[in-house]
């Protein structure tokens, strides 16, 4: 099953935007999400990030946060720490869920800074990749 990201939908988009957009197609061809390890999902914009953890067979979400949450936009720190408590945060709950292994969908965002951080940080909360 295919997640079409559609690149002609997107012809006035930036340079920049439609490069990501063809890495995630490109990751997305190898990382699926089953019920035994869903796909941890990453968005990232320039001031938030936001995770979710979906079963890609029913196309459900068991576990999401972000720094857009109420609690979090009042925590000190600055974004990569923010991304890392983002992190600790979809761990616990995706542990309620029941939900232990994940696939790591970085959505063709480098592995880097914050997408890092919130990497680490659900890995130092009990999930594992």
């Amino acid at each position: 099953m295919t997640m079409g990201i559609s690149l002609s939908n997107n012809k006035h988009t930036a340079t920049r935007t439609r490069s990501r957009l063809r890495r995630q197609m490109r990751g997305r061809k190898k990382v699926h999400g089953t019920a035994e390890r869903p796909r941890l999902v990453v968005t990232r914009s320039s001031k938030h990030i936001s995770v979710q953890v979906v079963d890609d067979l029913v196309g459900k979400t068991l576990a999401s946060a972000s720094t857009m949450e109420g609690d979090l936009r009042g925590y000190e720190g600055d974004k990569t720490a923010k991304a890392k408590k983002v992190g600790e945060l979809v761990a616990e709950r995706a542990k309620a869920a029941g939900v232990d292994g994940v696939v790591f969908d970085r959505a063709g965002n480098k592995y880097h800074g914050r997408v890092a951080a919130l990497a680490d940080g659900a890995r130092s909360g009990g999930l594992t990749f």
